[in-house]
């Protein structure tokens, strides 16, 4: 098979195109490294069946690689709360435009595209766990914190209309991904950012009072239900959440980190406006709702939360002893 990964040295998308490129198949990976990172992908250069094409979704080259491709997975997007609380603008332009000219070549050239999407998808709906079908509930326009859900909100809606035109299409949607090679920076996720800070000696920073819940989910389980939603033709047309049924306080993970990496910090509380600036409105309970990802694509979560924040640590301890 053939395999076009947008978004290819970012986290996910780098892990994906390794289990790609390890089971023999052939593998086109873009990226700009706007915000993905080469290192993410040097151990797969020497692999002849992997090719890394520097650029963006607008590049003239995208055609050719949609064209040569069996299937797409469509992961490039500007992720992270503190970047799209930053920069909407940006935000709304990778994640909507350039999601359109992908789709249209796809559907031009008959080539079946994976959508990845975001539990952020939910907004503030309070009925969790989050069914694919549950409402989408968002803040004010002036909340900048809210343009990255509607921008993914957008993506869907134009994945459900070329779906109807005839191009088999999946989208799934994340929840809070976390392991080796995720960004440790204040943009990345708050599983490794916590262990960044950790390793470091620095205090753990929790926002808010840290009551805030999430399902935690380790990157190979991800990609496992990533790989299974592009070979299922039952599942084309369809929705699937992808994540971790165990509800987990951001305060529990930070001891949780701790306690796992036998290091003993401090814990300390920062106010949401603080990091975000005013306009951000925190989600007090993020829980999927697996049903569907479990009967259509055999999706089951292996890793636990502990195991995957002990292989995730050992990583970094690993890269800084490297370095």
């Amino acid at each position: 098979m053939k395999y076009l990964v947008t978004g290819a040295a970012g986290f996910i998308g780098s892990h994906l195109c390794t289990r790609l490129a390890a089971r023999g198949d052939e593998v086109w990976g873009l990226d700009d490294l706007s915000k993905g990172k080469l290192e993410n992908i040097e151990h797969l250069l020497p692999n002849t069946n992997f090719h890394f094409v520097p650029g963006a979704i607008t590049g003239e080259e995208v055609r050719e690689l949609v064209a040569k491709s069996d299937i797409i997975y469509h992961l490039a997007a500007v992720v992270g709360v503190k970047h799209y609380v930053e920069d909407p603008a940006k935000v709304i332009e990778v994640n909507v435009c350039q999601t359109l000219r992908l789709l249209e070549l796809a559907w031009q050239l008959g080539k079946k595209v994976i959508f990845t999407s975001t539990s952020e998808i939910y907004g503030k709906n309070s009925e969790v766990p989050f069914h694919e079908d549950a409402n989408r509930v968002y803040g004010p326009s002036s909340a900048d914190r809210w343009c990255y859900a509607v921008s993914k909100s957008a993506a869907e809606h134009l994945c459900f209309h070329y779906a109807r035109r005839g191009l088999p299409l999946v989208i799934l949607r994340y929840f809070n991904v976390y392991g080796p090679g995720a960004d440790t920076s204040a943009y990345g996720g708050v599983a490794t950012r916590f262990i960044n800070q950790a390793l470091n000696n620095e205090p753990l920073t929790v926002h808010g009072d840290g009551s805030q819940t999430r399902c935690f989910t380790y990157v190979d389980d991800i990609v496992g239900g990533t790989l299974e939603a592009g070979s299922r033709q039952e599942a084309e047309g369809k929705i699937f959440n992808l994540g971790h049924r165990r509800e987990t306080s951001i305060l529990e993970l930070a001891q949780l980190i701790l306690a796992v990496s036998g290091i003993k910090g401090e814990i300390v509380f920062q106010p949401y406006e603080e990091f975000y600036g005013p306009y951000y409105e925190d989600i007090p309970r993020r829980v999927p709702d697996l049903s569907a990802a479990e009967e259509i694509l055999g999706y089951r979560p292996k890793v636990s939360l502990e195991e995957g924040l002990e292989k995730t640590i050992k990583w970094y301890r690993d890269k800084a002893i490297r370095k």
